[in-house]
Formats: C-alpha cells, structure tokens, sequence
C-alpha cells in the first residue's frame, strides 16, 4: 500500500483533516499525519508541530505563548522545509496532501517544494484560483480551487475533499512509469522566435545520444531550469535563449529573477550561452504596456502578447549583466554569437533588425568580460540558421567530452 502524507493544522481544521484521512484510507492509502497547526490537535498525529519547530531550534510553548500567528507560520514553514525532505528520505510517505487558506498554503508550500520532482504533490486551497507562482515556485506542486472555505463539512466541502482524496489516490496507485535509460539530459531554452534555432540544436544533440530537455523562457521556465541545473539533472546546458534578461532589467513580464544564468557556472557544468531574443522584451496585450514606453518600437506577437525592441542602451547594460554572469564560470564555457540576428525578427526586413543595437550588446559584453575561461565565437549567422544552432551544440559535446562527464 502507498502512503500519503497528510500535513496540515489539526487544531483549527481538525475535523475536516479526520474526515480527509478516513477517506484515504478507504481508497486503500496509508496515512501518515503531519500536525502543522500551533495548539493542541484534534487527533494525535504521527508527527507532531513541536518536531516540526525543532527543525530549526524552536519550542512549541514558546511559539504558542507568542501569540503571533505571522511568526509561527514563518517558523514553521521553515522547519517543514527541513522536516519534509528528512521523512521522505527515510521512505515514511510517497505522496503529500494539504489543504488550508492562504495560511496554510504559505507554511505548507516551501516544505513540498523540496521535495524531488515527481514525487506527488498536492494542496486544495482557497487561493488555488489566481497567481499560485508563490506557492508553486519550480516545482510541481498542483493546487486545485477549494472553493469554499477549507472550514467545517458541507455538501461542496465533502465533493472537494473526495475528489483530492481520489486525485491521490490516482496519482499515487496509478502511476505511469517512463522507461529509465542512460542518454545524459541535455537543457535548452527556448521563445516562440527561437524555436528553429532550439529544433536544429535538439535534433542534432539527440543523434548524437543525449536527451534533451526544453525550457521556454518566459520567467519560470528560466527558473526552473536553473533550479534543476543546481540539483545535478544535467550534463551540460546550451542556454540559446536568454530573453529573460531584457525583461528583467527593463521591466517586461517574462523575468526570471537576477540569478538567472547562474547555476551552471556555480555548479561547474558545461555550457554554451547565446543571445537569443535579447532584442526585446515582453508584455501583455497592447493596452497592458506601461505608458512609458508608447514610442518604442513594438511587434505584436499575439493578441495577449506585446514584444518591444530593445534599444541601444538598453542592450549595453544587458551586455554588462551577461559578462558579468559568465564571468562566474569555473569551467571553460562558449558564448556563441549569431552576428546577423537574435532572433527570428531581428532579421534583415524584419520588424526588429537593428544592427547597431545589436552590436551594441556584442561590443559591451566583450568589454566587461574578464573570465579568460570564456571563449566568444561570432558566426555571420542569424541565430536560427541551422548552422549557428548545430554548430553551437557541437561545441556543447566538445565541453562535455573535455571535461569527462
């Protein structure tokens, strides 16, 4: 039998919680109880809070006599944080279960979020609905609307509770298992403008005995890859798209966080960078753009999203901030630059070429790059030319071989 991991506050919300775990165990679940809430449970559990407030050197008492629900919460999603990952290791639970309000869902959150991908993660809540990217961060976390209060058992309730039961149940029993092989994972990144450029890169790699991964670079999908990278997934990364970049320092939707392009060189794993789509930046619909930027030059990619021509200065600064973080390698690594375009507007007749703008983030890399493990190559390419894109993965496999992964 599978066990779930049931966490959440037993106190406030214990009767729903009992009535939870009776229906996982009549869908043939072990449960294993983790007591979150701050007072005394309705049940005893198998893991109690004061375990969860030791994680990080805190007494329950102290905690309860405090009286701060802001401080306990913080407190006790950093020792579940701890705590969760300790007892997945140790084979206790295959699958974790919460349910809970904003409360709940911010102390339950961090703890799942450490746990490896894939293994089964799900929170009923009642902010399920709007922006879950703070709770759900990297990971695979799903959250379903609880759409009522999680507070006392009525007729919605009750369905709500059952079809998350059921959901574990499913995720947990009825599992598909992938064929495991030893092709080394390869990551990628890749925008709607660059998509060629990753196709020729990815089918020339597979050929070749890797598998790869793709990551689209709209913020989380930069983070993720990222995240994965400093877990040790990958062997290498051919990080073609680093548009996230122009969104963040200019103020586009699509930021993945000033840490991107990072890992790999902290982790010492090889990489190969381009530029692709630096030559713009990311919004909404027209009407969303910020009035500060009216005049720019813009292309309307789809009806719900805006592209913006990045400018001459802007792309100096953006040239700082590559250099900079490639100069954080420890390892040799490629900055591979197609000359004739970042992407598949910055072309000749296209609505974002711009030479100077591009030459302006080529030049103001080469100046502000001090790691002489860095080698720059400049093709007369445009970045989705089959050439750039496959020559680029060949120099990934060179990294590799040299390096004996």
């Amino acid at each position: 039998m599978k066990t779930v991991a049931l966490v959440g506050t037993f106190d406030s919300k214990g009767t729903e919680y009992q009535y939870i775990k009776q229906l996982l165990e009549k869908l043939d679940l072990n449960v294993f109880t983790i007591h979150t809430g701050v007072f005394e449970p309705l049940f005893v559990p198998d893991i109690d809070v004061s375990v969860v407030a030791e994680q990080i050197g805190e007494e329950i008492m102290k905690i309860r006599e405090r009286n701060d629900r802001a401080y306990a919460t913080a407190v006790l999603s950093k020792g579940l944080e701890i705590l969760l990952p300790k007892l997945y290791a140790e084979n206790l639970f295959d699958g974790v279960l919460s349910f809970g309000g904003t409360g709940g869902t911010s102390l339950v959150a961090p703890g799942m979020r450490k746990l490896p991908i894939g293994v089964p993660k799900l929170i009923v809540s009642t902010v399920a609905s709007g922006d879950t990217s703070v709770y759900v961060g990297t990971s695979d976390i799903i959250m379903m609307p609880s759409i009522v209060d999680v507070s006392g058992l009525n007729k919605i309730s009750k369905r709500i509770f059952g079809n998350a039961a059921s959901a574990m149940a499913g995720l947990l029993n009825y599992r598909f298992e992938t064929e495991e092989d030893d092709h080394p994972l390869i990551a990628t990144t890749m925008f709607g403008v660059t998509t060629p450029a990753v196709n020729f890169a990815r089918d020339y790699l597979e050929k070749r005995g890797y598998e790869v991964l793709v990551f689209h670079a709209t913020g989380v999908g930069g983070r993720t890859m990222e995240s994965l990278v400093a877990d040790g997934y990958f062997k290498g990364v051919l990080d073609l798209t680093t548009t996230e970049w122009a969104d963040q320092l200019v103020g586009g939707i699509l930021n993945a966080g000033e840490k991107r392009l990072e890992a790999a060189a902290v982790a010492k794993v090889p990489q190969v960078v381009s530029l692709g789509a630096l030559d713009m930046v990311n919004f909404g619909p027209f009407d969303t753009v910020p009035e500060r930027f009216k005049k720019r030059i813009f292309y309307k990619h789809n009806p719900t999203v805006t592209l913006m021509r990045t400018t001459i200065e802007e792309n100096k600064a953006l040239g700082k901030i590559i250099a900079e973080k490639l100069n954080l390698a420890q390892i040799e690594t490629i900055l591979t630059i197609p000359k004739a375009g970042f992407s598949g507007i910055d072309v000749v007749d296209g609505p974002f070429y711009c030479p100077e703008a591009d030459q302006a983030l080529i030049r103001s890399i080469k100046e502000h790059l001090s790691n002489d493990k860095v080698q720059v190559i400049e093709l007369d390419n445009t970045i989705n030319d089959q050439a750039f894109a496959e020559f680029s993965a060949q120099q990934l496999i060179n990294l590799i071989n040299k390096e004996g992964i």
